[in-house]
């Protein structure tokens, strides 16, 4: 009453929601990317993209690691992907491996590589590169690695 501080009044309504970082599709970045909040990505990047929530966009294309709790994929990815949750629209075109706790998968989208749930919630950060997987008995025997070789196209 008698102090010389006065606070605003609380109107009881949370703070807005940050707004996404967007990448147009014009923009090229070489080098990760890195936020607290959601990345819509429209162009290209070449390196990691981390982030609470990911976009990619049809005219995107991306060259690197996908880490957030949440993926959803529309356009072209080639590197690993570690989520809770991967969407794969019907327009996704991934190469690379996918760890997730929850994926959903439209027809139309092409993977290339492995998807392996994860039961760990730590485990987006503390998984281990797919370049460290031992290669399957078969590639000992062959010198080829039989489920390197299998693409899935859904659709």
């Amino acid at each position: 009453m008698f102090s010389r501080s006065k606070k605003p009044p609380s109107t009881g309504t949370p703070p807005p929601a940050p707004t996404p970082s967007i990448l147009s599709s014009d923009m090229r970045v070489v080098g990760d990317i890195s936020s607290q909040g959601e990345i819509q990505v429209d162009g290209t990047v070449e390196g990691d993209v981390r982030a609470k929530s990911v976009l990619v966009g049809e005219s995107a294309d991306i060259k690197g690691e996908l880490l957030a709790e949440q993926v959803r994929i529309h356009g072209r990815v080639n590197g690993l992907i570690k989520s809770r949750v991967v969407h794969l629209a019907r327009t996704a075109h991934v190469v690379g491996d996918i760890l997730h706790e929850s994926m959903s998968i439209e027809n139309g989208a092409f993977i290339e590589g492995h998807c392996k749930h994860m039961t760990d919630p730590r485990a987006i950060s503390s998984q281990p590169a797919a370049a460290e997987v031992p290669p399957s008995p078969l590639a000992r025997i062959t010198g080829k690695d039989a489920s390197a070789e299998g693409k899935k196209h859904f659709g």
